[in-house]
């Protein structure tokens, strides 16, 4: 059944069939199979306009990949028109009305007074604020996390090269978000 077939059929519920049932977001999620399909595809709609989330998905929905899409339901036509001529095809495409589909949110941040540690799914970056040197990376399981750190630890946020640009695990793009996070925290 269709996005748009499902959001209508909410709406149309009496107000007494709805108890307990959140209402309507305004976004949608996408399910993919694998990252890399979650990344391409962030950068595909981000580069068509569409604002999008990498979020973590619910439980119920989750299919092995532990990344997923959050979009403005209003864009779904053109999410799908870009996805399509991508030739990238989610798994599922799910209105946000119900609190059982609550996407996670992929950002912890621990701020303990002259450090800064931003978690982003299982990747975890600590920032000494005063001159905002990277002084620890730690979490995740890919074998790429001892090279990002050695690449990381004792540099400024601002001289740090990319995470993207040394690692394409789910870790490092997970470190890509934290290191992202951290750098708009840490502003001044």
């Amino acid at each position: 059944m269709g996005l748009l077939k499902n959001l209508l059929r909410t709406f149309n519920r009496k107000a007494g069939d709805r108890q307990g049932e959140a209402a309507v977001s305004g976004f949608g999620l996408l399910i993919f199979e694998h990252t890399s399909e979650v990344i391409r595809a962030e950068s595909l709609l981000k580069d068509a306009g569409v604002k999008v989330s990498v979020k973590g998905p619910p439980p119920e929905v989750r299919t092995g990949c532990d990344l997923a899409i959050e979009f403005p339901i209003v864009s779904e036509l053109k999410v799908s028109r870009v996805l399509k001529e991508a030739k990238l095809e989610p798994l599922q495409i799910l209105p946000l009305y119900d609190l059982l589909l609550k996407p996670v949110d992929l950002f912890n941040v621990k701020d303990f007074g002259d450090y800064l540690m931003v978690r982003a799914a299982n990747m975890k970056i600590t920032i000494e604020k005063k001159g905002r040197r990277i002084v620890n990376i730690s979490g995740g399981g890919c074998p790429d996390v001892p090279f990002l750190a050695e690449q990381l630890i004792g540099k400024n946020l601002d001289d740090a090269p990319e995470p993207r640009t040394l690692g394409s695990t789910l870790c490092g793009y997970a470190l890509q978000l934290a290191y992202e996070e951290s750098r708009r925290r840490c502003i001044g």
